[in-house]
């Protein structure tokens, strides 16, 4: 058993590793036991979301959701299956990730399917939560945290930081899926349309909307980074790492707005390893 459950982590480690290009250069921070669980708890996020990702017909999506979810219905049963969901109860077990969290994440991805408008922010702000504030609130019961519903709060805001960052990075990709994120409301207060975000065009309208967006995600950084003093030490690096690196996209697209439209954002190698040393060396002098 002990064989299979180390052979089962070292196959999350694998998927985080290769789909976790940002996530990963803060995970590799935390203690061995603590990262093997992040690991798990990352790819079962990530297949999740691969589901609707994938392009397929939706009845067959909504079908892959639920099998999905009965999977996660016989691990937290104690009768795993596969390399995932042996990992994944585990660090269920190890950690006392409450169950709530992971059937939220399948809800919050199953909306992809039937949700592809937000008419205002409170309506993103749920769907948020969903798929990423909870992953936060996975990651602290791993971290150990102290501050109870304070640290759990900023956890929750951090998640949704991350969240925005991702939607504003991905404006065009998930356009081209025929979903958009950005609150329908706010589209129309700055003059701009729908028709002209499918088209790309980068207007002077839609570079007030996104700036507008970056000063909301900010202000949820500003929020989540209040769990760091809830932290160990070297779990408040791994999320100061991430918290970095995605504040660095959102400055990039303040700078350029209409990057969004040209390529996928992001950071170099080398200035994720200079976010990697920063983060560690505070965290151990604090």
């Amino acid at each position: 058993m002990r064989d299979g459950l180390d052979a089962s982590y070292d196959y999350c480690q694998a998927l985080t590793k290769r789909e976790a290009r940002n996530f990963y250069y803060g995970f590799i921070l935390l203690p061995n036991r603590q990262r093997r669980a992040i690991y798990a708890a990352y790819a079962f996020a990530r297949q999740c979301d691969d589901i609707v990702d994938a392009g397929l017909p939706a009845e067959e999506a909504v079908l892959r959701l639920a099998t999905y979810r009965e999977s996660l219905d016989q691990c937290l049963a104690g009768r795993p299956e596969g390399p995932l969901f042996i990992a994944l109860k585990h660090a269920v077990d190890a950690y006392g990730i409450p169950a709530e969290y992971l059937y939220n994440l399948i809800r919050g991805v199953e909306m992809d399917l039937t949700v592809q408008r937000y008419q205002t922010f409170d309506d993103l702000e749920r769907y948020c939560y969903l798929v990423a504030s909870t992953v936060g609130l996975i990651s602290i019961n791993i971290f150990g945290y102290r501050g109870g519903e304070a640290a759990q709060a900023h956890a929750a805001e951090l998640g949704t930081a991350l969240q925005l960052t991702n939607i504003l990075r991905d404006v065009q990709e998930d356009a081209a899926r025929g979903r958009i994120y950005l609150p329908a409301q706010d589209i129309a207060d700055f003059g701009y349309s729908e028709r002209e975000l499918i088209g790309g065009h980068a207007t002077a309208n839609f570079c007030r909307l996104l700036r507008y967006q970056v000063e909301r995600a900010r202000r949820y950084y500003a929020e989540g980074r209040k769990l760091l003093p809830y932290l160990p030490r070297r779990a408040r690096a791994c999320v100061g790492v991430m918290a970095g690196i995605y504040s660095s996209i959102l400055d990039d697209i303040e700078r350029d707005p209409a990057v969004v439209f040209q390529r996928r954002v992001s950071l170099s190698t080398g200035h994720k390893l200079t976010l990697l040393g920063r983060e560690l060396v505070r965290s151990l002098a604090s």
